[in-house]
């Protein structure tokens, strides 16, 4: 005979519980075999409660320590930290943000790919990743990943700086590729934004990411399949420029534009209802717009934004938000914002 858990609506348990029985002591009946639902019992992080079910968040590194493992398995929200925005003298990219990964979405549980994890009674390793640091006048630091269980998010990609600091230029290096290559927008959970240069009249044109094609701006870091995306490349239309943004877990960055001038904005992150209430996460950073430009905005879940001078600002604590790319004349790039982990399973 098949496994039951009610009979005619009625819980199993409840029904072997009946005149004093112990529902553990019933495992079948007329050749029924009786399943029993177990609570998961857990410790670690900040522990709240939404109806039936527990949510576990770490907002630093910890230890999330099962001791009975549950009959469900436990969702998770893993979001690494967010990019450095590369530093200006001509216009600075917008940092990517952290990589995202969940296995519940906006409007629950089963708006995501991804599947919950299975977990045994041990003590499982959280690890929440740092914020990568702006450029000053060396490149920017890419964001560090997000861990938990078998599933890891990728850091967010840097912002391409803007030839910051003296004999600093992103030559390449004879191979097509940019010599320092802290000087590109590189890679990561979601990528960073091209910075602009209006110095280099002839740009290479191989494709390589940091390099300069036909004499506009950096191509920007590329994003981690399933978990954020691109940057945008830089501009470079006339006079210095407006960086690229940086790319967020829902969305690509945006491109500078010349009319207005404007850097581009970070793409949006996205958002998740793991806690209970609807909160976006995982932003890219604004670019830097041309001297004296107009703000650009921070994508929406933790972007840092750029008020069209100066430095960029940071990425938000963990929402793992990409940092903004520094102003002309010397801005400093934004530091990223540090990832989460978040978890959630039933108790009751």
């Amino acid at each position: 005979m098949g496994t039951i858990a009610t009979i005619n609506g009625i819980a199993e348990d409840n029904i072997a519980t009946h005149n004093g029985g112990t529902a553990s002591l019933y495992t079948n009946k007329n050749g029924d075999t009786w399943a029993h639902w177990l609570p998961t019992v857990a410790t670690g992080g900040t522990i709240t409660t939404d109806g039936d079910y527990k949510v576990h968040t770490f907002n630093s590194s910890g230890t999330f320590a099962v001791s009975q493992a549950g009959t469900d398995a436990v969702d998770f929200l893993v979001v690494a930290g967010g990019g450095g925005g590369g530093s200006g003298w001509n216009a600075g990219g917008g940092a990517g943000a952290g990589g995202l990964r969940s296995s519940y979405g906006s409007s629950g549980k089963n708006s995501s790919a991804e599947s919950a994890i299975t977990v045994s009674a041990t003590s499982y390793s959280i690890t929440v990743g740092g914020a990568g640091s702006g450029g000053t006048t060396s490149g920017a630091g890419a964001g560090s990943n997000s861990t938990f269980s078998s599933v890891t998010s990728i850091g967010g990609g840097t912002g391409g700086s803007g030839n910051r600091g003296a004999n600093k230029w992103p030559y390449p290096d004879g191979t097509g590729n940019v010599g320092s290559s802290y000087w590109g927008p590189i890679e990561g959970g979601c990528g960073g934004g091209g910075a602009s240069n209006s110095v280099i009249s002839s740009g290479w044109t191989d494709g390589s990411r940091g390099t300069y094609v036909g004499g506009r701006g950096q191509l920007p870091g590329l994003g981690t399949a399933g978990q954020g995306y691109m940057g945008a490349q830089g501009d470079q239309t006339a006079g210095q420029g407006n960086a690229g943004g940086g790319g967020g877990a829902g969305q690509a960055g945006q491109s500078g534009t010349n009319s207005p001038k404007k850097g581009g904005d970070g793409g949006d992150g996205m958002s998740n209802s793991i806690t209970g209430s609807a909160v976006y996460y995982a932003g890219g950073g604004a670019g830097s717009p041309d001297s004296s430009g107009n703000a650009a905005s921070g994508g929406n879940g933790g972007g840092g934004d750029h008020d069209g001078y100066g430095d960029g600002d940071n990425g938000t604590t963990n929402l793992g938000g990409g940092g903004a790319g520094g102003g002309t004349s010397g801005g400093d790039g934004g530091n990223g914002g540090s990832g989460i982990v978040i978890l959630r399973y039933k108790y009751q």
